[in-house]
């Protein structure tokens, strides 16, 4: 076995760690092998690519929220503490990511690199740089800390997540342009897309913290209620997502042609809003309409997503704050913090939007989330990787 082998199936140090509404691997940039071996690496930790989609042979969870990786390492710009790589892992397919960021996972990044020593805390609160190289760009990440590590006890209660912890404030500084270089990619805050097999559809197209394709519910004849388990049930209804979402990646210029947006599974995300609705949640709760602001449907990866990334609900934010773009058209006048509905409950997050005489800009965005290790120690790879 030659090395390049026997170090991608060897044992490898890792943390697994929930951030916000997801959960992944995170690693030491150091512990890893050459860039070009992580592909192999990260598909047989996380168990893919699987034809049952449960993942049962490696850390992943069959879901596109529980199949990530983050990668931590030195700063490689002044003005960050520390360097994070997102890595996707597609869990029916060998294939691995790095288009987009995490924003769940990002709240994890900062406990981790504290408790790790990687960044010194000291008093009752951290402030950690971190510089998402998916995007380029800077998140200052803000939680409490004791004993110089991080507080995993609080009163902060998310959405999906059972139980309260410590809040990690997380600011996403200048955030427009995360995958495109522009705010707005083609130019417009809504425009038409002639997509085959589902006509001319109206549609905001808006890169903050990562690129995503809204539309309204109506124009796909959905109220925008609609859970995860009804998506899935209508395989018709995802394909006009995907089609959708592949015919925006384009007309973004983050892929050249459809074969190339195919090829990059995270970005754009694409999603449907609709107006303040009362609905049920998955847990059976009710979210009421005077609660919210916005009704929001999300699909990552190709998969309904049972919350809400939260990357798409900072755009969602800043896309709410663009006059005349379709979730304007749909959300209720806000100060810039929005309350979102979504399948697990309520998500709020805020954005700073200006304009003037050279367009739109958003300042930064911010939201909650909190975090916890699960567990530290070493990870086996799948056998074979490599091979």
């Amino acid at each position: 076995m030659d090395s390049a082998v026997s170090r991608i199936t060897a044992p490898l140090r890792a943390v697994f760690m929930r951030g916000g509404t997801s959960k992944g691997l995170v690693l030491h940039q150091r512990d890893l092998p050459a860039r070009d071996q992580w592909d192999a690496l990260f598909l047989a930790l996380m168990g893919s690519p699987d034809a049952h989609g449960r993942q049962l042979d490696g850390m992943g969870g069959g879901v596109s929220s529980l199949s990530k990786i983050c990668v931590v390492g030195p700063p490689s710009r002044p003005d960050a503490d520390v360097d994070y790589t997102f890595a996707q892992v597609m869990v029916n397919e060998s294939r691995v990511d790095y288009s987009g960021n995490c924003g769940n996972m990002s709240s994890a990044i900062g406990p981790f690199a504290v408790d790790e020593g990687l960044v010194a805390a000291s008093g009752g609160e951290a402030l950690v740089r971190i510089h998402n190289t998916n995007t380029r760009k800077v998140i200052h990440s803000r939680f409490p800390v004791e004993d110089g590590r991080a507080c995993v006890a609080g009163d902060l209660e998310i959405p999906g997540v059972s139980g309260r912890g410590a809040p990690i404030q997380l600011n996403f500084i200048d955030p427009g342009g995360a995958t495109t270089g522009r705010l707005l990619p083609t130019g417009h805050v809504v425009q038409d897309l002639d997509v085959p097999g589902v006509g001319r559809i109206k549609a905001s197209m808006v890169d903050a913290a990562n690129a995503c394709v809204f539309i309204d519910a109506r124009d796909l004849g959905l109220n925008g209620t609609e859970l995860p388990a009804f998506l899935n049930q209508h395989p018709d209804l995802l394909e006009k997502l995907d089609a959708i979402r592949l015919h925006a990646s384009v007309a973004m210029g983050i892929a050249g042609d459809l074969d190339g947006a195919r090829a990059k599974r995270v970005v754009p995300f694409v999603g449907f809003v609709s107006p303040p609705q009362t609905t049920a949640t998955l847990s059976g709760a009710t979210v009421h309409a005077q609660d919210i602001d916005l009704t929001a449907r999300l699909l990552s990866s190709g998969q309904p997503h049972m919350a809400l990334p939260l990357t798409v609900s900072l755009c969602l934010a800043a896309a709410a704050a663009l006059r005349g773009s379709v979730v304007d058209a749909v959300s209720r006048p806000t100060d810039g913090r929005l309350r979102i509905g979504m399948p697990s409950g309520i998500l709020t997050a805020g954005a700073e939007v200006e304009s003037s005489p050279t367009g739109w800009h958003v300042r930064r965005g911010y939201f909650y989330r909190t975090a916890r290790r699960l567990f530290d120690g070493r990870v086996y790879p799948r056998p074979g990787a490599g091979s």
